[in-house]
């Protein structure tokens, strides 16, 4: 395909899938994850390959080939050449592996969708407006973090005005250093105490987003303090500590921020997403928002599907056995539709349990998926 006719298609798909996701329009999940993939096929000579190895039609969405995330380490995954990208999200690094990196030519569907599922896990119908701070680093402008990237259009729509406690006059900002309270020099909890005390002023609820080893952080600056927060605070808890030294359980985590915000534990909802995904998951605990659901299961939204998939045939498990993370996200439009990962999950309750990560070398279906992807990579970058 020329590039013109990539972007067409491109657009198209995008069109549509905003259509499903926002709109309900009728349209099939089956039917766009399908087409998606068809048009990946034709545009990635490594997917085309993968789907000629597996004999696959494009034509089943529950079967369709899926690209293992470490193809995003070692190859571009993008149905576009360079100089189209908007924007790269990049892995935080945490570990000594090459980072992954997942090419866009559009953010807006992206934004758009993780807007509508946030808000239906953070965010209850009273009041409209909240307190938003992010216990992160600024994400870059253009951002090169996918989680940075939402944080910040969460920051803007959930909030949108000046982070102070007479805001009369003040220009809203959300790129202020008063909003992103981590940094390689530790995290800004004096910045938490004042977003708090913003919060009790304006008598809304406070949003903090932020990773678990922003949270540990935290605690240790807090000393055992209690913040000064509105009861009814949500804290949005995401990622683990791989390839940190430190860890601290779940369980006690949880308790401990419940404890530091003055919260019940049902307020800190836990999200599920990574660099190679363009949708998340999240707990549906928070009793006052529209998602609702046992903790630690993740409640995909309707654009996204997650199973537990056999680690050598790659094919669905039933409920309750454990097995790696296969997902297939219609918001993938511009990369992989459907994705395989060295998560291990169970399907339970309407969503996912997570379970770990896999131990040792990757997995043997990972690998020969990544045989038959790489070779022969085509010119301009794409796998």
């Amino acid at each position: 395909m020329n590039r013109e006719e990539i972007l067409s298609r491109s657009d198209a798909l995008h069109e549509r899938v905003q259509r499903f996701a926002l709109a309900n329009d009728g349209d099939s999940f089956d039917a766009i994850a399908c087409d998606i993939a068809r048009f990946q096929a034709d545009a990635i000579p490594g997917y085309r390959r993968l789907a000629d190895a597996r004999g696959s039609l494009l034509d089943d969405a529950s079967a369709l080939p899926a690209v293992p995330t470490d193809a995003f380490r070692l190859t571009r995954v993008a149905v576009h050449d360079s100089a189209d990208d908007v924007t790269r999200f990049v892995s935080s690094g945490t570990t000594a592996e090459a980072r992954s990196v997942h090419a866009l030519r559009r953010t807006d569907t992206l934004e758009r969708l993780a807007l509508s599922w946030g808000r239906k896990a953070l965010v209850p119908h009273w009041p409209a407006r909240r307190v938003v701070i992010a216990l992160a680093p600024h994400p870059g402008a253009p951002a090169t973090s996918s989680l940075g990237f939402m944080m910040r259009s969460f920051i803007a729509s959930l909030d949108g005005r000046a982070l102070a406690a007479d805001p009369a006059g003040a220009a809203f900002d959300p790129d202020s250093s008063a909003r992103w309270l981590a940094s390689p020099q530790g995290l800004d909890a004096e910045g938490v105490r004042r977003a708090a005390l913003v919060a009790l002023e304006r008598q809304e609820p406070l949003l903090v987003l932020a990773t678990s080893f922003a949270l540990v952080a935290l605690l240790d600056g807090l000393g055992g303090e209690r913040l000064r927060a509105p009861k009814n605070s949500v804290v949005m808890q995401t990622g683990g500590f791989k390839g940190r030294t430190r860890t601290v359980s779940p369980g006690a985590l949880s308790s401990a921020i419940a404890r530091a915000f003055g919260i019940d534990e049902a307020r800190i909802v836990g999200e599920y997403g990574m660099t190679e995904l363009s949708s998340q998951a999240y707990e549906g605990t928070l009793a006052d928002a529209e998602l609702s659901g046992p903790p630690s299961v993740y409640l995909p939204p309707p654009w996204l599907r997650i199973h537990s998939v056999d680690p050598v045939r790659l094919i669905r498990l039933p409920p309750g056995e454990v097995g790696l993370a296969r997902f297939v996200d219609l918001a993938n439009v511009d990369s992989a539709v459907c994705i395989v990962t060295k998560d291990l999950v169970r399907e339970v309750d309407g969503g996912v349990e997570l379970i770990g990560r896999s131990p040792g070398a990757p997995l043997r279906g990972c690998s020969l998926t990544l045989e038959q992807l790489l070779p022969g990579k085509a010119a301009g970058g794409a796998a």
